[in-house]
């Protein structure tokens, strides 16, 4: 009579929740792909304090306008040298700034399960030629993804209309992956004698093969490419397992 009890695979990398896709993409363009802070703030830009005011009451619509008007923001804005009367300590009232590091931001796409970072090119004005200080495009792993998320802080996390409580941006990107007891996924009798397993089971059963394939070629050193094509592996069979279609 027992309903049974969920058990955990410790994924050897962190993969995407599909569900979650989009919605990370979207949190990504909101803040600084270096540091981690959301690209403005109400304290020294007054039309994204007029946007937080006019979306108070509602998460979803916060979340949306947060988003539409944060991913236009090419530049994680730094703030001014403080003078010597402010390193002192002799202004009567502070200045909040955003705090942010000044790093150039990249567009972010998707492209199925993965996600990408692109480059804009720069010019030299002197010599007329055009430079890249950074690759046009390197791919966003999970990794990467769930290391920007986790440097949020959690009043950046509640300005863009997520609770820092019940739904913190990195816990949408997987480290652990639930696994169901049995009699969620029972086998099936054919012909009477055989029994096959439910197709859960056998899915199941893959993702620990690219798991611990995973696991093994990072413990031997193996090659990037190599671990990166097992971990893309990994990511295949949990979106599978969640949505198969």
């Amino acid at each position: 009579e027992c309903p049974g009890h969920f058990g955990y695979i410790d994924l050897a990398r962190p993969v995407f929740h599909v569900g979650f896709l989009n919605k990370i993409k979207k949190i990504l363009e909101m803040v600084c792909t270096n540091c981690g802070k959301l690209k403005s703030d109400p304290y020294s830009d007054p039309l994204f304090k007029e946007l937080l005011d006019r979306t108070r009451g509602s998460r979803k619509r916060r979340f949306q306008e947060v988003w539409e008007y944060c991913s236009k923001i090419g530049t994680c804005f730094a703030d001014e040298p403080q003078d010597e009367n402010e390193m002192m300590g002799l202004e009567e009232e502070a200045k909040i700034g955003h705090g942010g590091c000044g790093h150039d931001q990249p567009s972010i796409r998707k492209e199925g399960l993965k996600l990408f970072t692109v480059w804009k090119k720069s010019h030299d004005e002197e010599e007329g030629t055009e430079t890249k200080a950074q690759p046009d495009k390197r791919q966003l792993t999970a990794s990467d993804a769930h290391a920007i998320l986790r440097k949020m802080s959690s009043e950046d996390i509640t300005t863009c209309g997520l609770s820092a409580d019940f739904a913190k941006p990195d816990w949408m990107i997987l480290t652990v992956l639930p696994v169901p007891p049995p009699q969620v996924r029972p086998g099936v009798t054919e012909g009477g004698t055989n029994q096959a397993q439910d197709d859960l089971t056998y899915k199941l059963a893959e993702i620990l093969k690219a798991n611990m394939n995973v696991e093994r070629f990072e413990k031997e050193g193996a090659p990037a490419h190599i671990v990166a094509e097992f971990d893309q592996l990994l990511q295949f069979h949990v979106a599978t397992y969640m949505d198969n279609d």
